[in-house]
């Protein structure tokens, strides 16, 4: 059983490895992001979008986490 579950796996993986890699081929144009006035240099789309979802990745799982620390803390004075 073990044996297969690596094998879906390691099959899962390729597949999202070969669809991110489709993914940035496909989408080489440059594009010049505006933002508050400040302009970024002109990179791939494909990075953009990439470095979005990493950032977004990042900063999930700890507003995640702060939040529910903060909802721990309410808890606990609403029960004292």
């Amino acid at each position: 059983m073990r044996s297969v579950k690596r094998v879906l796996l390691g099959v899962f993986v390729l597949l999202l490895a070969l669809a991110i890699l489709l993914f940035v081929l496909e989408n080489q144009q440059s594009v010049s992001l505006l933002f508050l006035g400040w302009a970024g240099p002109q990179i791939p789309l494909s990075l953009v979008v990439v470095l979005t979802l990493l950032v977004g990745m990042v900063i999930g799982p700890l507003l995640g986490w702060f939040l529910g620390r903060v909802s721990k803390g309410a808890r606990k004075r609403v029960l004292s």
